[in-house]
């Protein structure tokens, strides 16, 4: 694994990426297309920034894909790190427990992610687990061209020093196990060093969840 300060920017290329994989990533301004006019940066499920063609059919097929994935509730994460000195975030919608034993979670960025080659090169990462009062906090990090962190207190990760965001419902601090090519994404296994819930009430406080296309909590 990269040692505690970030290696200097390269070619190196993490394990389980062929080698060719840069070549095959979209243009900048192809990627921006697909997002329209919305500045975000949102790491949605696979398949949802597909580039989709004129096809008709395609259109429907990609849209299926959308509406089906959406009927999966699930948590919001941000994945923090720090790169060069300075913290690093996301908005995460998949993330997912993977092993035991040994501890692995697994989260995907696709490929158009700003943020995933700095937390790559930093080979560690932290999951906030976001509570249901932290819809502001996943917005904003789910935003380009801000400064991320403005407003939003954080402490170093106990394992790899990655941002523990305040008021996370939990978080697991973690180093970079293996990376797979996963059509438009990055599988990205993480092992876990250090995890806990944050609040001394944490099983009574309510996550933030994501359920057809907008934010929710349980009571909504």
């Amino acid at each position: 694994m990269p040692a505690p300060n970030d290696p200097p920017l390269g070619d190196d290329i993490p394990e389980g990426i062929s080698a060719d994989a840069r070549a095959t990533w979209p243009h900048p301004e192809l990627i921006q297309s697909w997002l329209g006019d919305a500045d975000v940066d949102f790491e949605l499920r696979p398949g949802e920034e597909v580039a989709v063609h004129d096809d008709p059919q395609a259109q429907a097929a990609a849209r299926q894909f959308r509406d089906v994935l959406g009927c999966f509730a699930s948590g919001i994460t941000v994945i923090t790190t720090l790169s060069g000195g300075e913290p690093v975030g996301m908005t995460c919608q998949s993330f997912s427990s993977v092993s035991l034993d040994p501890p692995l979670v697994m989260f995907v960025p696709a490929r158009s992610s700003r943020a995933w080659p700095l937390i790559q090169r930093s080979g560690r990462f932290c999951v906030n687990v976001l509570a249901a009062d932290q819809e502001h906090v996943s917005g904003q990090m789910a935003t380009k061209g801000a400064d991320k962190f403005a407003g939003i207190d954080w402490t170093p990760g106990a394992a790899t020093g990655s941002p523990v965001i305040d008021g996370a419902l939990a978080h697991l601090d973690c180093t970079i196990h293996a990376v797979y090519e996963g059509g438009d994404h990055y599988v990205v296994i993480g092992k876990v060093e250090h995890l806990e819930t944050n609040t001394a009430d944490a099983a009574e406080t309510e996550p933030l969840l994501y359920f057809k296309g907008r934010y929710r909590t349980t009571d909504s």
